[in-house]
């Protein structure tokens, strides 16, 4: 037995262990030994000791932190009595001397910003994308965006009792997104064309990266959450995945290193259940052999890697969210968001994508088979203990495509024709190519007078030669 989530110990009493006490509270409750050393072995606690603390700390708990249902006793172990102090779990927020501590593993965690703000509104059957905004009325959400959600949920056919025929005010208040007199801030992220300047770092960013530090280009993707979830798939697979080419006879297959579905149910659950109170946000990172999401937030209370792989309920982090999302046909209810991902992968013979947590946010990668990559025209190298290495690549454009030296120079030149005023380094990023072969295929087109320079090398401008 030691220390842990539900047990601590202490050799003798100072009034600073409350904070283990309100640290238990605020948690799954916990037990507090006084009279054991951090081995858990007993060193007793003396008699005039134990009289005071049991008269002593009933009336400190309540009055400093507002406890009065703690079991407080007197025990022995091997002759030597010690004070056990039994904590439950409460059902309102304890503080103690202003500030919330919760117990995480073997120590008491202060809580502040959103760590704070997620614990209060638990505590108060509160979730964050229900609360009040008094910065924003009706007549500031986008109708576009109403009436794009108006489509999907006539489609869907999840809307009953007649919510569409209702004007725009009837359905926000039919989807449970005013409080009182307000829009919440689920409206505002949903039908607000710049949710942003309410709700910071509530975007999509998405960057092709070299290696891990390096990123050739990348793109900023914001709006309502439904327009960011459209845009979002759309740039992944026409700018960012390469699709490899296979044949069934005559007839040309493209195929994504992940099944399309897979990719949308898991930027649905990153949008859907990621944390807003965190101003971070969602990161998409796509390498040559694997992509990368990264979810700012946290599991639900209690819930493990191995709990969210298995069967479990549906617990949406943000259920007005969820709503909207379920009522316009993009998700389901059932908690099997991860198991379709699954599905979805191991149907269309792709890996199983990989799940790590970790403080401040969750990552779900998809890794990329050696079929595809060698569909792709990508070969992996070999570590000298033979395990995969990073994959060895053509240069590729930004659009996925794998050039050779005679479509680069294509490339270019109509690059150009479109803006002449791109430069070098602009045109290696929208290939996804190296700035010294940019410079080399300018070269070429210079000598060979298919393209020439007027204006100074920071303002001038390209004019191809037809």
């Amino acid at each position: 037995m030691s220390e842990g989530q539900r047990l601590e110990w202490k050799t003798s009493w100072r009034d600073d262990h409350l904070k283990s006490v309100c640290a238990f509270a605020n948690a799954d409750g916990g037990t507090l030994d006084i009279g054991r050393d951090d081995e858990g072995g007993a060193v007793g606690v003396g008699a005039r000791e134990r009289r005071r603390l049991l008269e002593e700390l009933p009336n400190k708990l309540r009055d400093l932190l507002g406890i009065v249902a703690a079991a407080i006793e007197v025990r022995e172990e091997d002759g030597l009595p010690y004070v056990r102090v039994v904590i439950e779990p409460y059902p309102v927020p304890i503080s103690y001397r202003g500030v919330y501590y919760q117990r995480s593993g073997s120590t008491d965690q202060m809580l502040r910003g959103p760590a704070l703000d997620r614990f209060l509104l638990r505590r108060t059957g509160r979730c964050w994308d229900g609360m009040p905004d008094p910065r924003v009325a009706l007549e500031d959400l986008d109708p576009a965006a109403i009436t794009g959600f108006r489509k999907l949920a006539e489609a869907a056919k999840r809307l009953v009792g007649g919510a569409l025929d209702e004007d725009d005010a009837g359905l926000i208040d039919r989807l449970r997104l005013t409080d009182g007199d307000y829009l919440t801030k689920a409206a505002i992220l949903l039908f607000h064309r710049d949710p942003e300047r309410f709700v910071p770092g509530a975007h999509v960013k998405v960057g092709y990266f070299r290696n891990e530090s390096d990123v050739l280009f990348h793109d900023v993707i914001s709006g309502d959450l439904f327009t960011q979830v459209a845009k979002t798939i759309e740039v992944l697979l026409f700018k960012y995945l390469k699709a490899g080419i296979s044949y069934d006879g005559i007839h040309r297959v493209e195929s994504y290193p992940m099944p399309e579905p897979a990719l949308r149910e898991a930027l649905l659950n990153a949008v859907v259940h990621r944390d807003y109170a965190v101003p971070a946000p969602i990161q998409i990172r796509v390498h040559d052999a694997r992509l990368r999401i990264f979810n700012p937030g946290s599991l639900p209370e209690g819930w493990t890697l191995d709990k969210l792989l298995g069967p479990h309920p549906s617990h949406p982090y943000n259920p007005d969210i969820a709503n909207a999302f379920f009522r316009a046909g993009e998700i389901e209810t059932w908690g099997r968001g991860i198991d379709r991902v699954l599905r979805a992968c191991r149907r269309a013979g792709a890996p199983d994508p990989k799940i790590q947590i970790e403080p401040g946010g969750l990552w779900f990668e998809f890794g990329f088979s050696d079929a595809y990559l060698e569909s792709v025209g990508v070969t992996r190298r070999r570590r000298p203990d033979g395990g995969p290495d990073s994959p060895r690549v053509a240069e590729r454009s930004s659009g996925g495509a794998v050039y050779s030296a005679a479509t680069k120079t294509e490339r270019i030149l109509a690059l150009l024709r479109d803006d002449p005023t791109l430069t070098q380094a602009a045109l290696a990023a929208e290939m996804g190519i190296s700035p010294y072969s940019v410079r080399h295929h300018l070269d070429k087109l210079r000598a060979a007078g298919r393209v020439r320079r007027i204006g100074s090398r920071k303002t001038g401008v390209w004019r191809v030669v037809e």
